[in-house]
């Protein structure tokens, strides 16, 4: 079980916390075994913003990926590239592989929010957070067909809260995590979430539930 509030703290249930490499960017089929460039020149980003270009550069070299470090937005390339670089920055860090790739969803948020600011016209954040799977995945499958992305479904019981059902091979529930809480900056609207429900515990989909403040 997790709970969070904001962008403000990651704190991990009480049994466990799972940090393993292969536990958080797990790879379901062979099918499903590459991630988009754009992906990689985020993280890229990201890191050279927080660490420097330098710390980057020693990620390459440290992980040896047959991309050698150069990527193309449109591209795919292997996701155990991903997987490296993840278990790299957490020997590096100190930081938990989960707590990597909430605040890399985080980041994502604010990029993708640069790029296409009309996605975020007119919304509040539940309202935004409701047109992810109706309405921007179906934008980026127009614009990348071979886009292996998560499916949404949602539960609407009151104007505060929001509950949201995360299904997808990769169990980047993490990443879902990040990039809520990047909107939530966004809008400038506090969250708390509540992850009762995990594929990681062997369900067959996560249930993150949101309550906006």
């Amino acid at each position: 079980m997790r709970y969070v509030e904001g962008e403000r703290e990651f704190v991990l249930g009480a049994s466990k916390e799972r940090s393993s490499i292969t536990d958080i960017l797990i790879r379901c089929e062979e099918k499903d075994d590459v991630m988009k460039g754009m992906v990689f020149t985020m993280l890229s980003e990201m890191i050279e913003e927080r660490f420097g270009y330098e710390t980057w550069d020693e990620l390459i070299e440290q992980t040896e990926p047959d991309s050698e470090g150069i990527y193309v937005a449109s591209a795919v390339y292997p996701h155990e590239e991903l997987i490296a670089y993840v278990g790299a920055i957490s020997e590096k860090t100190s930081l938990s592989p989960t707590k990597i790739v909430f605040n890399f969803g985080h980041y994502m948020l604010g990029r993708f929010a640069d790029i296409h600011p009309e996605y975020f016209h007119n919304h509040t954040l539940k309202s935004f957070i409701q047109s992810v799977h109706d309405v921007i995945h179906v934008e980026v499958k127009k614009l990348h067909p071979d886009a292996v992305l998560p499916h949404f479904d949602y539960v609407d019981e009151s104007a505060d809260t929001l509950t949201v059902l995360y299904r997808s091979p990769r169990q980047l529930c993490a990443l879902a995590e990040g990039l809520i809480s990047g909107a939530s900056e966004h809008f400038g609207t506090p969250v708390q979430f509540h992850h009762p429900v995990c594929m990681h515990d062997g369900a067959d989909h996560c249930r993150i539930e949101l309550t906006f403040k």
